[in-house]
């Protein structure tokens, strides 16, 4: 989550001698030693993701062109305590090295997300198998250098070879089975990126997210896990781990240019941020808050659905203008994120770790999750923005 206009900020950017020295440290045990290919070779890195899909669609059963029924929100899905606390423990591990944008431990958990949605049988839905290339550069400014996202992929060819970076989209889809609705689609979506490695303090150095946002991601996957296994949705999901969300929403902006699905067939965005403690403010453990939850439709239908997410109680903390979700919904797309960050004090900093990490509560709030998207993805009630609810538009550079 980045920190919101006038509001301090400790964030870091992640300097270009920074990425050095990580291109230079260990290995993940898990995923083997990577570094993010060059924009050519990701087509090669994907190659085998793609086949391992393509073989798994062609051994399912042929979807009915009849609409299953709605699986209701109380239904089982599946989510246990060891897989969240599998999938958490590898991407907030020190080998993922704090998961900075454009690093090796970006890279790293990048593949590990894709490998992931692969085995669920999600089908990819990048430019090259689950990745979607996204062209960032370094640029100076503000006597630092910082990414920035160009114009095009063609546009990095004339960067100096010493200013270029690799970066990447993680994207899914799991196709909608309802004739009536799935050429519709739902975006459910995290920023798996945080602050990576940062030099020159005492202690530790690696800024692990465990929370910010590796649980979201978590959330995410768990989601693509169970509606790949059925039954269909009846909307098109997009499942999506952004990068470049704590330097600029970078991964985000470029996907709003480059959609999986266009735009125009987009009628909801779930974000989910920041679930890895309870908050008492939304009752405590297994329960969430809904940015700008007041501002349409969506809070009503989990509320009506019996769900335990609530409005966001910190206004002035101006959440909702704070992640991914608000430039989807500056296009008019009913966004929003959900979340139970409880204002700890390990927010951007090396303590935000998996020790720290509630799972007995994070377990029952990505089963929410779960359900929550499930009823975005069947439910035949169109979402709305209320009156005055709609963000208006603003100028990112």
């Amino acid at each position: 989550m980045r920190v919101a206009d006038g509001i301090a900020s400790r964030l870091r950017p992640t300097s270009q001698s920074a990425l050095r020295r990580a291109e230079r440290s260990g290995r993940n045990p898990s995923t083997g030693s990577i570094a993010m290919p060059s924009f050519p070779s990701l087509s090669r890195l994907a190659l085998p993701l793609c086949v391992s899909v393509l073989a798994a669609c062609s051994r399912a059963a042929v979807v009915s062109t009849s609409a299953p029924p709605a699986q209701p929100a109380t239904a089982p899905t599946l989510v246990t305590d060891p897989d969240v606390r599998r999938l958490l423990g590898a991407l907030a591990a020190d080998s993922m090295e704090g998961r900075g944008t454009a690093t090796p431990g970006s890279a790293r958990a990048a593949k590990f997300i894709a490998a992931e949605l692969a085995r669920y049988g999600v089908q990819p839905a990048g430019d090259s198998g689950f990745f979607q290339r996204v062209p960032v550069a370094f640029t100076p400014r503000n006597g630092d250098r910082q990414l920035t996202l160009l114009a095009t992929l063609a546009a990095r060819d004339s960067v100096p070879a010493a200013e270029r970076a690799n970066a990447v989209n993680v994207v899914g889809v799991i196709p909608g089975s309802d004739p009536a609705l799935r050429d519709q689609v739902v975006l459910v979506d995290a920023h798996y990126d945080h602050l990576g490695i940062q030099h020159g303090q005492a202690g530790d150095s690696i800024y692990n997210g465990a929370d910010d946002d590796a649980s979201g991601v978590v959330a995410v996957m768990e989601i693509a896990r169970a509606l790949a296994a059925g039954p269909p949705p009846k909307r098109t999901v997009v499942v999506a781990a952004t990068t470049g969300e704590e330097v600029g929403l970078l991964g985000t902006r470029w996907y709003l240019q480059h959609p999986a699905r266009p735009l125009e067939a987009m009628v909801a965005n779930l974000e989910i941020e920041m679930i890895g403690r309870p908050d008492s403010l939304a009752g405590g453990p297994g329960r969430g808050w809904l940015t700008g939850f007041e501002r349409s439709t969506m809070g009503d239908l989990f509320t009506n659905a019996g769900l335990p997410i609530v409005a966001d109680k910190r206004l002035d903390q101006q959440f909702f203008m704070r992640s991914d979700n608000i430039a989807f919904a500056e296009r008019g797309i009913v966004a929003h994120t959900l979340s139970s960050y409880n204002m700890h004090n390990d927010y951007h900093e090396p303590s935000d770790d998996v020790a720290h990490i509630d799972f007995a509560h994070m377990t029952r709030l990505v089963d929410v999750a779960v359900r929550a998207a499930r009823l975005l993805a069947d439910t035949p009630t169109k979402l709305e923005w209320k009156p005055g609810g709609r963000p208006e538009p603003r100028n990112r550079q």
